[in-house]
């Protein structure tokens, strides 16, 4: 038999609504209160599984006013359960402040295992390694997307993006780090679910119509990346006028680089 938490924070499926795990609906019948981003989205669950626990709203609108009301459930000996619409809670969705509250507190706190877009997505992907980075949802702006592409060259990296925005976004990547290989995931778990593995340009022709679904997307990591963020630091100083040897000089001073290999390498570029 498990141990017994105070608060429990409970994945739910991301799509296919048969991906909860036995416990977790045990959990959720069991517990005298359930926090959610959404009450109809998670009573179509909880109906679905015939669970009648209370559902109250707990979203990043109203996240620091619920903490007392939260509080006073637990020192009354209840238990609660944290659930978001879709997926593992505090994986871009609400919960940190009231679990930093509760464990400051001294309540205890359990995770149970289960859905999460970022594992179901790369876990049906090629990759060299197990490294990666997740940023969660890709910042807004262009400059912002331009400077998180420029900053992790060297990285797996992994973000949210929403179906209006994923191809300018995928646009915008390509102009700093061209034709690149992605991923891209949609729809996980349901019934049109696509994962495509190809170059930037494949990606963008084959959904040239638009987009549809909740989107995962990782862009890989550039193998040769010395050369290239070399090459990358050449072009911004011939931009700003420098010649091929002053260029050679600064960056074997500054980045420890050969000098005769960026003096080559500047003749290329």
């Amino acid at each position: 038999m498990a141990r017994e938490f105070d608060f429990y924070i409970v994945p739910t499926p991301i799509g296919n609504i048969q991906d909860i795990t036995i416990r977790a609906i045990e959990i959720l019948k069991t517990v005298d209160l359930i926090a959610c981003e959404d009450t109809r989205v998670t009573q179509k669950l909880l109906n679905h599984y015939d669970i009648n626990t209370k559902c109250i709203s707990y979203h990043k609108y109203n996240e620091k006013e619920r903490i007392e009301y939260f509080l006073d459930v637990l020192r009354d000996g209840k238990k609660i359960a944290l659930v978001s619409d879709a997926g593992t809670p505090m994986i871009c969705d609400p919960g940190a402040v009231i679990v930093s509250e509760l464990i400051n507190s001294g309540f205890s706190v359990s995770s149970l295992p289960g859905a999460c877009a970022i594992t179901t997505f790369l876990s049906e992907i090629p990759r060299d390694n197990e490294n990666f980075t997740f940023i969660g949802f890709m910042p807004r702006s262009e400059k912002q997307i331009e400077d998180v592409s420029k900053k992790l060259t060297d990285h797996n990296f992994v973000f949210y993006e929403s179906p209006e925005r994923i191809l300018k976004t995928l646009k915008i990547i390509q102009s700093v780090r061209g034709d690149i290989k992605v991923a891209l995931g949609r729809e996980l778990s349901k019934l049109f679910e696509e994962v495509l593995v190809d170059n930037i340009s494949s990606i963008l022709c084959h959904f040239k119509d638009g987009i549809k679904g909740e989107i995962v997307c990782m862009v890989y990591a550039i193998k040769d990346f010395d050369t290239t963020k070399m090459e990358y630091r050449i072009k911004k100083l011939k931009d700003k006028g420098f010649r091929d040897k002053d260029i050679a000089i600064i960056l074997a001073t500054l980045f420890e680089y050969n000098k005769n290999e960026v003096y080559k390498k500047c003749l290329e570029v």
